[in-house]
């Protein structure tokens, strides 16, 4: 489950880089702090 987590959680951070490239700042921001929850570490919901 672990390793589901931390594929989503890259994915949803490289989405919030690239809208933040393309001038989509809030969307970006959004994208990239979702992407933090999700993962594993400090933000971690430890599913």
């Amino acid at each position: 489950m672990s390793v589901i987590l931390w594929i989503l959680a890259v994915i949803l951070i490289v989405a919030g880089v690239v809208a933040l490239l393309r001038r989509q700042v809030l969307w970006g921001v959004v994208l990239i702090v979702v992407g933090l929850i999700v993962g594993p570490g400090a933000w971690g919901i430890g599913l």
